[in-house]
């Protein structure tokens, strides 16, 4: 068994090569001034995202035509619903679906058309290829709609921001965001931009380089990293890029989903009033004061063999390793009860320490410095874990040694077959007592939210890390969890 987020695909026919990664304590966002108005009663926005932060006033895209009110697409921050604003004529379109699935990518398109007689034709929301039929307010009152043949104020001469809620604005955007298209001059429905998959029945993107985007129409594909915002519908109308650079262009996307931190999936110890957070798309985890911290991985695994890296800057009291389900809302640590338990490397020991509680194994541990690159090694085949530094792997463990474990770190595992009876599966996770822990952890699952140059990939191709996973061993994205999970 696995849990995946949707778009879970093993073979799509088109494959979608990166996103971008925004970050709004980065300030991340791309901006364009068009030089001329064009078509403003008729286009189409089509994007693929995937959520990172959950209540908060996300806004994928904004103009604001001389002051006078803005026009949005965005999440509503107290609804995790999908809103579109038009402003200054007020007009407010709401889904009712909420969208609080940090695991998958959603594809959204947004068609307008005002010369439609039927107020609802004049603006239509798709969600996954299916049109959403339950439009509101905001308040719960009906959807309101342009009127016939109004001019909207998008596709104009005003600044047009990606990211960004106003120019003025300092509330940026937390997301992934791939194959961002804005369609000038025609309404156009998602089959346009995407297909049901013939065996899955999953709705997956097709590619849209054929399309006519018209005059101000343009193509975000995210595949030049020193260039996130060139556009390659060949209408060459490229966005300034703010804050973006090449480590936050993503391998993460909507044909292979890769696994991140889960803010869903939080165990806090009995501090009411946390400040951990999650950063560069749930990658990196940052620590505020005595606190007590444990995060897991939005994908869990019963089978198959897995491979991810981490990195602190920092040395401390800080866990990494994997935990199950039966972890959160546990009052003990996670590392110290037969109900939550998990491996984790202890670096302020340093020790390994599993659901014994018994303070830990020393034997063949050897100690880390703030920078150094974990690697680990997960065995669900045969039940065994191992751990690397910087490509060495501790108590002179081989992940490729199958039933041998030899030098696995194997306490978990005394009975593998009823741990998944009683446990189910496990996640990768980070385990921090700030008391103890000055700094923030990175988590590499195969693409990196800090600077990479080891190139390594797995046996399929996939991924980015410092040391090549060993041998049948592989990246947590749906892909590979498709074929061997």
């Amino acid at each position: 068994m696995i849990i995946l987020g949707t778009n879970s695909i093993k073979d799509t026919g088109y494959d979608v090569a990166n996103s971008a990664r925004f970050e709004n304590s980065s300030s991340d966002y791309l901006n364009r001034t068009p030089s001329s108005a064009s078509n403003r009663k008729t286009f189409t926005f089509s994007f693929w995202v995937k959520r990172t932060k959950l209540g908060t006033n996300d806004t994928i895209y904004n103009v604001r035509p001389g002051g006078l009110g803005a026009n949005r697409l965005s999440f509503h921050s107290t609804t995790d619903t999908f809103r579109i604003a038009l402003e200054p004529i007020s007009k407010f379109i709401f889904t009712t679906r909420k969208f609080r699935d940090v695991s998958a990518w959603y594809h959204i398109v947004a068609a307008f058309d005002t010369t439609q007689g039927t107020a609802s034709d004049r603006v239509k929301i798709y969600i996954n290829g299916v049109q959403e039929g339950s439009l509101v307010k905001g308040d719960g009152g009906a959807a309101t709609y342009p009127d016939q043949n109004t001019d909207l104020d998008i596709n104009t001469t005003n600044v047009i921001n990606l990211g960004r809620d106003l120019e003025t604005s300092s509330d940026f955007i937390d997301m992934y965001l791939a194959e961002f298209v804005f369609i000038d001059g025609q309404q156009l429905a998602p089959t346009s931009f995407g297909e049901f998959d013939e065996d899955s029945g999953i709705w997956k993107p097709i590619d849209v380089s054929g399309l006519t985007f018209g005059t101000n129409g343009f193509y975000l594909d995210f595949e030049d990293s020193s260039a996130l915002g060139n556009d390659v519908s060949g209408n060459d109308n490229d966005f300034t890029v703010n804050n973006l650079t090449a480590i936050d262009q993503s391998t993460d996307t909507c044909t292979n989903n890769f696994a991140t931190f889960n803010p869903l999936a939080v165990w806090r110890g009995q501090n009411t009033t946390p400040s951990s957070v999650l950063e560069e798309g749930n990658l990196k985890v940052a620590i505020g004061s005595s606190e007590v911290t444990l995060v897991a991985s939005t994908f869990g695994v019963t089978s198959g063999k897995w491979y991810w890296e981490s990195k602190s800057n920092g040395v401390g009291r800080l866990f990494s390793g994997f935990v199950n389900k039966n972890a959160f809302g546990n009052t003990s640590e996670p590392h110290a009860s037969t109900n939550s338990a998990g491996i984790s490397y202890y670096e302020a020991v340093p020790d390994f320490r599993g659901n014994s509680g018994d303070g830990g194994i020393t034997t063949g541990v050897v100690s880390i410095s703030s920078g150094d690159v974990l690697g680990f090694a997960l065995d669900m085949d045969n039940f065994a874990f191992y751990i690397s530094k910087n490509g060495t792997y501790m108590n002179s463990g081989n992940p490729t040694s199958g039933s041998n474990k030899t030098g696995a770190i194997s306490e978990l595992f005394t009975n593998g077959s009823q741990y998944l009876s009683d446990h189910g599966e496990v996640f990768p996770c980070c385990y921090v007592q700030s008391t103890d822990f000055v700094g923030t952890a990175s988590y590499n699952f195969g693409s990196p939210p800090y600077s990479e140059s080891g190139g390594n990939s797995d046996g399929n191709g996939y991924g980015n890390f410092k040391t090549a996973p060993p041998s049948g061993y592989y990246a947590l994205n749906t892909k590979n969890l498709a074929e061997y999970g």
